[in-house]
Order: structure tokens, then C-alpha cells, then sequence
């Protein structure tokens, strides 16, 4: 009977030592710390989405560029255009990682998109984790 490895992440092994920063920036000292690979994944995914093209200093081509996608005339174009945006800055900048899913959803009247990400990184404990990001005018 065949079965699956999993890999851990040597980073994982030692569970009092923060991996990462997680988003928002809502602790009492502004940084929450991130304990697991799978945590500080997921607030890179966020922090990557939430970034403009040319923000980042020294590194101009980082980012989705999403905000400058969404509010236009929402059409079934725009919104292949966003997913095709999502599913390429995530094999660039996100290689492991396989898009298993994402959904765009609109709402026109509280001007309001959702962009809903559904991944997994093969030969790990990441199965079928989310991320939902959203954007308001």
C-alpha cells in the first residue's frame, strides 16, 4: 500500500521560536509572531497580495499589483484578468506552492471585491489552507 511522506519544515521543530510576523499588525507591541511555516506562508501570501509593483525598495517587481485591477468596470474580462494576476504571482514568487483554487467576488453596491485563495505546498503538512483578502474603496 503506498502512502504520502510529509516533510516538516526544520523550522517548525522548535515550537517557542517565532518563524515569522503574521498580518495584521494588531499585537500590543505592533508584531505578533508567527510559530509555524504554515502561519508565516499564509501572512506572506497576504503581505505579497497587498503590495503594489514598485513599493517595495530595492525589489521594484515584487508584489500582485491588484489595487490598480480592481476598481475598474468590474466585467467576466477583469476578472480573468485578476485571477490570471493571482495564479502568476504565485508561481513566480511562491514556486512550492500549488494553486488549487480562486474565486473573485464582486460587490458592486459596498464597493467591495473579495479575492478567495485556496493552496496547498506539496509533501507537507499544508493541505487545502486559505487565504481571503479583501479589498475596499
Amino acid at each position: 500500500m503506498a502512502f504520502e511522506i510529509k516533510k516538516i519544515s526544520p523550522l517548525d521543530l522548535q515550537p517557542r521560536k517565532a518563524v515569522g510576523v503574521s498580518i495584521p499588525f494588531t499585537g500590543r507591541a505592533v508584531f505578533n509572531s508567527t510559530y509555524t511555516t504554515q502561519d508565516a506562508l499564509k501572512s506572506n501570501i497576504i503581505n505579497f497580495f497587498l503590495t503594489d509593483r514598485g513599493e517595495r525598495f530595492l525589489n521594484p517587481n515584487f508584489g500582485a499589483g491588484l489595487r490598480s485591477l480592481l476598481f475598474e468596470q468590474m466585467t467576466t474580462n477583469k476578472i480573468d484578468e485578476i485571477e490570471s494576476s493571482v495564479r502568476t504571482g504565485m508561481s513566480t514568487w511562491f514556486p512550492n506552492v500549488v494553486v488549487n483554487n480562486v474565486h473573485i467576488q464582486d460587490f458592486a453596491d459596498s464597493h467591495t471585491v473579495v479575492v478567495y485563495i485556496v493552496y496547498s505546498v506539496p509533501y507537507t503538512n499544508i493541505q487545502q489552507d486559505k487565504v481571503v483578502i479583501n479589498f475596499q474603496q
